[in-house]
């Protein structure tokens, strides 16, 4: 199966629906399955004194509260119909996160099949009850978390009506950007092997190599950030993909995915006819008479592959000429 890519483009639109429609268009042509955004009421997500998070305050005014951040990069329900349409225009499906129970049902009244759990909600209990009791499939981003923290909101979503089938882990670390020595990718595979779930890693390091090798040890979802510009004002543009990193990582990717192939060794189509070039056969290494055994001194082996297999050397040693060769026939 397809590893399915989420562009994520989060609240890079900057609140901006006519951002949000460039963001899908570059979403839409780097041949993503699905662009994501974030539904949220900034009342209903955190409250007024709310710090901002260190990278946020090196990437954003600050001196202005994470509540006056957030508020401005709210998008409202008839955004999301404008946004979600825009979508089906380009053939890409549209996914976003929702922050809180009224942003929760808001996705869940437009239809969304797909419910991305941010990293952030994995102990709101409440909030994964709700999510789990609709039933969708979920994709559940698991970082700053234990593998125990994991394995209860699995549980949480699991007992309030989600098919473990329909859930998928993904490893995730929230440092914006992710130092290369702090995204332990490995535990991917261990929650994988734990909980019996399909599983795939949500990227926040700068470049594309993390995420190509997440595909190349199992993932089957990658989500990854983009923007539009680096450079542009906002929170999370700066670790964010650039629409050419962006093509360039979903090349890359689908590389990865005809790279792995099956898990038989054999001889691939394109290099059978390499067979007969490239592999030896017993020739005679001087001219032998008919008569004549065949011994070390008058056999060897050379291309090409044609005759008989090296691998019979103990067989023909020894055995006697029933014609004559000249110098380098096959045997």
């Amino acid at each position: 199966m397809s590893v399915f890519i989420i562009a994520e483009a989060g609240v890079n639109h900057n609140g901006l629906v006519k951002l949000a429609k460039e963001l899908i268009d570059v979403a839409s042509n780097s041949g993503a399955d699905a662009v994501k955004f974030q539904t949220f009421k900034a009342e209903k997500l955190l409250s007024k004194n709310t710090q901002k998070a260190r990278y946020q305050k090196q990437t954003s005014n600050a001196s202005e509260s994470q509540f006056d951040m957030i508020k401005k990069l709210e998008l409202d329900m008839q955004a999301h119909k404008e946004l979600i349409s825009y979508c089906k225009e380009k053939h890409i499906m549209f996914l976003s996160t929702p922050f809180d129970h009224d942003s929760i049902n808001l996705l869940s009244d437009l239809g969304l099949k797909i419910f991305k759990v941010p990293s952030g909600e994995i102990t709101n209990l409440p909030y994964l009850r709700h999510i789990g009791s609709l039933g969708k499939r979920v994709i559940l981003s698991t970082g700053m978390s234990y593998l125990n923290e994991v394995g209860d909101a699995l549980n949480i979503l699991i007992n309030s009506g989600t098919s473990k089938d329909n859930i998928t882990l993904l490893h995730a670390n929230t440092m914006y950007p992710t130092p290369m020595e702090d995204v332990n990718l490995n535990a991917m595979l261990t929650m994988q092997k734990e909980f019996g779930v399909s599983v795939g890693y949500s990227d926040h390091t700068l470049g594309i190599e993390v995420d190509i090798a997440a595909v190349a040890m199992g993932a089957s979802v990658i989500e990854k950030h983009f923007t539009l510009d680096k450079l542009m004002e906002g929170p999370d543009h700066k670790a964010s993909l650039e629409p050419q990193e962006l093509k360039a990582m979903v090349s890359a990717i689908r590389n990865i995915e005809k790279a792995l192939g099956s898990n038989n060794k054999k001889p691939s189509l394109s290099e059978s006819e390499n067979i007969e070039v490239v592999r030896k056969s017993i020739v005679a290494s001087q001219d032998i008479k008919k008569g004549e055994i065949f011994t070390l001194i008058n056999i060897a082996v050379k291309r090409p592959g044609n005759g008989i297999s090296p691998m019979q050397w103990n067989k023909i040693i020894g055995t006697i000429a029933i014609k004559d060769y000249i110098k380098d026939d096959l045997i």
